[in-house]
């Protein structure tokens, strides 16, 4: 059973108003419905929204499109009174702010400033970092933001394995920028951010699995969760990724050696009802696995978000997913309700 840290739990839940709690409530009833009709049904507005701060990043990692330089759709900057423009139409519904997708988020200058302008409208902000930006003047501004949590990658314990996923990446770096805002959160008397270590296990670094909670109880950071590897050549696996602990794979291997996906994709997506992802530039996705925003379904330079919620595409592309989602391809990696595991 995952463990529930109740500090993070009350602080969320200190977050839900009236308008939130129904608004919920609304998507919920939505999803079991399309269930028992087998057809797209969908009330309310998203209760979490992924926000992109840029698409650039200082890595290099191997199933990354921002780290390998491979995007098809343009790279940039969010811009901050574009930011702060969204957010004044959705928060009265919006619970949840999940401040990344692709990219380094602390690459972009305002981050921070629109991190904190979220949180002054009572929404629960995360953002995932690989932790090499937080220096000690950042780290002091993470906790004066009001960042509700704080996920920092780190894929191994010693350079040798870190750097094998993590290219171009120092462990020092992280475990530094982890040391730092520690501090500044006992300096500062702060109960936020919930912070932990996200350890994506692959082959190469899951015998260091046990030297990660040691390091992370060293630190001081209050958890580790443990994150099963998107591989995009999933079948061949050419950079020998996934890892032969079975838990902590996305793929069952098969006798001839090949791999195929756990997940069975049945015709239903939780994520799809109550979330979705907003590009640096304003093109509205369905969910964090487009990651090259193949399936925009509204650009919000154009139309509001709430109507692009309700629009063409956006009912067009919830019908399908219902009818046939084995036949969208960015659900081939899906592996949504088993894809994390806390300790």
């Amino acid at each position: 059973m995952p463990k529930i840290n109740w500090n993070d739990t009350v602080n969320l839940a200190s977050k839900i108003t009236f308008r939130r709690f129904w608004n919920g409530i609304k998507v919920l009833c939505s999803f079991y419905t399309s269930r028992l009709l087998g057809k797209a049904v969908q009330w309310g507005y998203p209760v979490s929204i992924s926000f992109e701060p840029t698409t650039s990043c200082n890595l290099r990692c191997p199933e990354c499109p921002s780290g390998l330089r491979a995007f098809t759709r343009p790279t940039g900057m969010l811009q901050k009174d574009f930011f702060t423009r969204t957010i004044d139409e959705i928060h009265k519904e919006l619970l949840y702010l999940i401040f990344y997708f692709q990219g380094e988020p602390y690459l972009n200058p305002d981050f921070l400033d629109m991190v904190k302008y979220a949180s002054s409208k009572g929404i629960y902000t995360a953002t995932s970092t690989n932790a090499h930006y937080l220096t000690d003047a950042a780290a002091k501004k993470t906790i004066e933001s009001g960042l509700d949590r704080l996920i920092i990658s780190i894929d191994g314990t010693t350079q040798d394995v870190y750097q094998q996923y993590r290219v171009g990446g120092s462990i020092d770096k992280v475990i530094e920028g982890a040391k730092k805002v520690v501090k500044w959160k006992k300096e500062l008397n702060s109960k936020t951010p919930f912070i932990f270590f996200q350890f994506l296990v692959v082959k190469p670094n899951e015998h260091q699995i046990e030297a990660i909670k040691k390091m992370a109880k060293e630190i001081g950071v209050d958890e580790v969760r443990f994150k099963t590897a998107q591989v995009y050549n999933f079948k061949t696996d050419p950079n020998n990724l996934i890892p032969t602990i079975d838990k902590f794979s996305r793929y069952k291997k098969n006798t001839d050696g090949s791999y195929t996906p756990k997940n069975k994709l049945a015709n239903r997506c939780w994520k799809m009802q109550h979330a979705n992802v907003i590009t640096w530039d304003g093109l509205v996705v369905p969910c964090c696995f487009d990651k090259d925003a193949m399936h925009h379904l509204g650009n919000l330079k154009n139309q509001s978000f709430k109507q692009i919620w309700n629009n063409d595409n956006y009912k067009q592309f919830r019908s399908q997913l219902t009818n046939s989602r084995k036949n969208i391809d960015i659900c081939a990696n899906c592996s949504e309700g088993a894809s994390v595991w806390k300790d």
